[in-house]
């Protein structure tokens, strides 16, 4: 069967052309709308107005009454007074409050009252200085000339005073140079006194009572001397939770003795009634 003849194909393609319409025009974007710039002098009061809120704020943090100091509180003491405590930290009274430097006020806090772990330097709004300290704790006295120097948990020795606090065991250093290698001359007596610390805070509360004297002898030869004439052998500072369960488990299953040797924790002993 024979195609379309030329004259078909011609009136087939002028019925679509006819079908698919006048052509569409282009679609465009709608652009968005540009905004208007605030006038110039619309812009010069904006920032003179800026220029003002911020002096004024300047000269009422620095230049008015309204923010100075006018008190200095000290809380946290136990041996200190709060006025030691005040005096020590020389604060600026009637000084802008916003330009009192707490970092300087904590260390020199610090350098002249050694007693002082800690303290935090606050700004109480709007007149107030306030002054939190934490006070070191003493864990072992050293006596010397009926003087006793007190010693924390850090093994830093930071105060002196006439009379021993209660409940605070004595530290004895009988080290001496025939100790060998295990002596003073390899460990010093800095890092002596931080094992006797280590081994008094480990010390079970029942024992800590009861502890008159924690001595060293070498840094693996420590003892407690307990009342009631009772001696424990420590032995280093290492292990001191487990010779702390092991020593107080001892000692009550022999009340009745009078020496502990918790050197080994896994092998203890006791001894003498």
């Amino acid at each position: 069967m024979a195609g379309p003849t030329a004259a078909e194909r011609g009136e087939r393609q002028d019925r679509q052309d006819s079908d698919s319409g006048p052509p569409r025009p282009p679609r465009f974007k709608r652009l968005p709308a540009l905004k208007r710039l605030p006038a110039p002098r619309t812009l010069v009061i904006l920032l003179v107005c800026v220029v003002m809120l911020g002096a004024g704020g300047s000269w009422v943090l620095y230049g008015s009454q309204w923010l100075r100091v006018e008190r200095v509180s000290a809380s946290g003491t136990r041996v200190l007074t709060a006025e030691q405590v005040r005096e020590a930290a020389d604060v600026p009274v009637g000084a802008p409050l916003i330009s009192v430097d707490t970092d300087v006020i904590e260390a020199r806090l610090r350098r002249k009252l050694p007693r002082i772990d800690s303290v935090d330097v606050v700004r109480s709004w709007p007149h107030e200085i306030g002054l939190k300290v934490t006070e070191r704790t003493p864990v072992l006295i050293v006596e010397k000339g009926g003087k006793f120097t007190e010693v924390d948990a850090g093994g830093v020795r930071y105060a002196t005073v006439s009379q021993a606090p209660k409940g605070v065991p004595a530290l004895e250093l009988a080290v001496g140079e025939s100790s060998g290698s295990l002596g003073l001359r390899r460990f010093g007596t800095g890092r002596l006194v931080r094992a006797a610390v280590r081994v008094a805070g480990s010390l079970p509360a029942v024992v800590a009572r009861d502890t008159q004297v924690v001595k060293v002898r070498s840094y693996d030869s420590i003892s407690l001397e307990l009342s009631g004439n009772r001696t424990v052998a420590w032995g280093s500072g290492e292990k001191g939770r487990a010779k702390a369960r092991t020593l107080a488990a001892l000692m009550k299953a022999a009340p009745e003795a009078r020496h502990f040797d918790v050197s080994v924790p896994t092998a203890p002993a006791s001894s003498g009634s």
